[in-house]
């Protein structure tokens, strides 16, 4: 007797910077959600699709939750609320090293009034005491509506299939939504620019990334198909920001530029050519028609 296929969504949702791109990418076995250090690194809702040949699990990454200051942190806090609706499961994120912080329970208090069932992740058990780990634990304990609390590392893979077989539990016999060999949802130009803006993260001061968007001007592959050609353009709010992006005779731009041409061509499976351009957009966080220019919308 041939086993049913189980499928399902489950939306990922914490504050900032908890490891939430981090587990998805694990999960799905390669980059679909950019990851660095800074603190809402994911502005939309990056899908990862997990497919095995008895179920389909479609993982939603969500922004991290905070109190916005403009309209793309509006549209990121919209955004994640919005993933918490008719899933099978929700996933909600806790950094072990950090504790819970008044974000946390503030997300916790909306949480109560989910449909779908809670599994609690402490990530980052690895950098965490003992102790760390357990004042989380025996505090999410008190949340009626939590049916599992895990604890894992989604840097070293620790108790992530542990956890997949408890979000496996929820889904239900249903279709497979998406073919075998896709992992997201994202078009290639997409990656592509959050590729570069990951980059950037990495290599930037503090000051910048906030006030920084990527956008893919023109893609093409050229008529002998062994060489794309990306234009892509990293916009900023102040002329202090361009130079600082730009670097010494253009040597900042460069690292950037080179580093992400990298990743793309692992991506894109060929070389590629790309021109790095950088414009100043004052406040363009607060202009809904550069939001959606650059993919939020």
């Amino acid at each position: 007797m041939q086993n049913k296929f189980i499928s399902g969504f489950v939306s990922i949702i914490g504050s900032p910077n908890v490891g939430k791109s981090t587990l998805l990418n694990r999960i799905v076995g390669q980059k679909v959600s950019i990851v660095s250090e800074r603190a809402q690194t994911t502005r939309n809702r990056v899908m990862g699709v997990y497919t095995k040949k008895d179920c389909q699990v479609v993982f939603l990454d969500t922004p991290g939750v905070t109190v916005p200051k403009n309209k793309l942190g509006e549209y990121m806090l919209k955004i994640a609320y919005e993933s918490l609706n008719e899933v099978e499961a929700i996933l909600f994120m806790t950094d072990a090293h950090n504790g819970l912080r008044e974000k946390d329970e503030a997300l916790l208090d909306k949480l109560r009034n989910a449909k779908a069932p809670i599994i609690a992740v402490i990530n980052k058990t690895d950098g965490a005491t003992l102790d760390q780990v357990e004042t989380i634990r025996e505090r999410l304990e008190k949340e009626e509506n939590i049916e599992h609390i895990i604890k894992i590392s989604a840097k070293e893979g620790t108790n992530v299939e542990k956890l997949l077989d408890i979000i496996r539990t929820y889904l239900e016999e249903g279709p497979q939504y998406f073919p075998d060999d896709m992992v997201t949802d994202q078009p290639e130009r997409v990656i592509c620019s959050e590729l570069i803006r990951e980059k950037a993260l990495m290599l930037l001061r503090e000051e910048v990334p906030h006030g920084m968007g990527v956008g893919i001007d023109k893609m093409s592959l050229r008529e002998e198909g062994d060489l794309y050609d990306v234009w892509a353009t990293i916009y900023c709010e102040r002329d202090s920001h361009k130079g600082i992006i730009i670097g010494k005779k253009g040597s900042m731009l460069k690292r950037i530029g080179s580093e992400a041409r990298c990743d793309m061509e692992w991506l894109l499976g060929t070389r590629v050519n790309l021109q790095l351009y950088v414009k100043v957009k004052s406040d363009w966080r607060n202009s809904v028609s550069v939001m959606r220019e650059l993919g939020y919308e």
